[in-house]
């Protein structure tokens, strides 16, 4: 018995707006965006305009920040006249050495790891969405959720680093000092987070939409 491929919100004219995500009738004929929400105002589109253009982009400045981010020094600590710059690693490093394993494992997954990750993860759905590939939509799509849902913890380093350059402030005795490598690991977060919302995880299914075929069952 043939079974009918489900029908699509697309192949019924309706648009899910991204601000309220009402569901709209899309106008016959209309071509680009399809007027506006009757609810908030924002414009309707079947697709986010220019998704994989503009993530490819952010990804990329992401990328490229990524590198000064790990290198250069996060912090400046002065204790009794002693001058020590840090890096993220040099950091998990010395937690590492004081034995204090936890606090080095969460600095190490929430500030080199899951970035990485997640730029990792955002460039194989790019290639998969522009090849067109049909390989596990559903596990596809289950990456992008958790990577839109994690990529706001790499934030915890910087809050850190926030805090302890807040309250520490005694002269000589100590003294924290914010320096460029934590600008350019906020930069990082801040760009895979908007790289992630600038990516329509609807064209994960459009390769699969556009070649289905109706399923033969017993």
């Amino acid at each position: 018995m043939m079974r009918p491929a489900a029908r699509t919100a697309r192949s019924a004219s309706l648009l899910s707006c991204g601000v309220c995500h009402l569901l709209v009738r899309k106008p016959p004929g209309a071509a680009g965006p399809a007027g506006r929400c009757p609810r908030c105002g924002a414009a309707l589109h079947s697709r986010k305009a220019d998704s994989v253009a503009r993530t490819w982009a952010l990804v990329i400045a992401a990328l490229v920040f990524y590198v000064p981010a790990n290198v250069l020094p996060i912090t400046k600590v002065t204790s009794l006249g002693v001058v020590q710059s840090d890096t993220i690693l040099s950091g998990v490093i010395y937690f590492i050495h004081s034995g204090m394993w936890p606090i080095a494992l969460v600095i190490f997954i929430a500030s080199v790891f899951v970035p990485l990750l997640k730029l990792l993860i955002l460039m194989l759905l790019l290639v998969s969405v522009q090849r067109r590939s049909r390989w596990r939509p559903k596990d596809r799509t289950r990456l992008y959720r958790i990577t839109e849902a994690i990529g706001r913890w790499s934030m915890v380093d910087i809050f850190v680093v926030t805090i302890l350059v807040a309250l520490v402030h005694l002269g000589a005795l100590a003294n924290i000092e914010a320096q460029a490598g934590a600008a350019f690991f906020a930069a990082v977060v801040v760009i895979t987070i908007f790289a992630a919302m600038s990516f329509d995880p609807r064209l994960i299914w459009d390769a699969k939409e556009s070649n289905d075929e109706p399923e033969c069952t017993p």
